[in-house]
């Protein structure tokens, strides 16, 4: 479970974030929309203590709750891919795979076999073709980073934009992975997305967004969800 409690973070008058009291059930989807400036980004990178807060505290609850501000433990357990600042470019995919397994005390075989039940996400195109990370494509840099953040089959996975860049099949393929892994495992996955569809689809519960403010939270039911934030959407654009 995670707990968010009076966070704020501020950059001169443009208030990030600001959210009061917000608690994320053990085992969920979370789905993140909001336009951009929302603060979805924002929100992650406080979880992930990439940056500061203002004020307030998140905390991760396993044995005890740990804040990530605090305390290096959380890390044993979270994945996350926020964007390419994640990887590290002048390798290749295989140098970068066996690199965080390592820090996971994952050996060769493991990492082999985690490997294997991303074969149709990664379509042929990511392993065996001598490249730098840096020198593939956006969609496939998506999912080195992608790929890397569930390497050590995380309890809390964090993915911003994961759609971003990819193609209609590799999207299709990463919600079936996704699910799959939730039901498999019951991690709480957190995801944002600008893409409805996607979000609605595998999401369990969604939160929007607006100026750093969680202004609805809803249970997913599919049709209802998707109606009302098509609404909110097409008052806002």
């Amino acid at each position: 479970m995670i707990t968010i409690s009076n966070l704020k973070k501020q950059y001169g008058e443009t208030v990030a974030c600001n959210i009061q009291e917000f608690t994320i059930n053990s085992g969920e989807i979370l789905g993140l929309v909001g336009n951009n400036g929302a603060g979805k980004t924002t929100l992650f990178r406080l979880m992930l203590d990439l940056i500061k807060a203002d004020q307030g505290e998140i905390l991760i609850s396993t044995s005890t709750d740990i804040n990530p501000a605090k305390s290096e433990e959380w890390k044993t357990f979270t994945g996350a891919y926020i964007d390419e600042g994640f990887l590290i470019d002048f390798l290749t995919p295989e140098e970068y795979f066996t690199f965080i397994a390592k820090t996971h005390q994952i050996d060769e075989t493991q990492m082999n076999e985690r490997l294997q039940e991303f074969n149709a996400f990664m379509n042929g195109e990511i392993l065996g073709h001598k490249k730098l990370i840096r020198d593939l494509s956006a969609g496939n840099k998506q999912k080195v980073g992608i790929i890397a953040a569930m390497m050590h089959q995380p309890q809390v996975l964090i993915l911003d934009e994961p759609f971003n860049f990819l193609d209609p099949s590799s999207q299709n393929s990463l919600k079936k992975i996704l699910t799959n892994y939730n039901q498999q495992t019951q991690a709480t996955i957190l995801i944002s997305s600008h893409n409805l569809t996607h979000t609605v689809d595998i999401s369990s519960r969604i939160a929007l967004l607006e100026h750093g403010n969680i202004i609805r939270d809803m249970d997913n039911n599919h049709e209802s969800a998707r109606q009302e934030l098509e609404e909110y959407f097409t008052t806002n654009e």
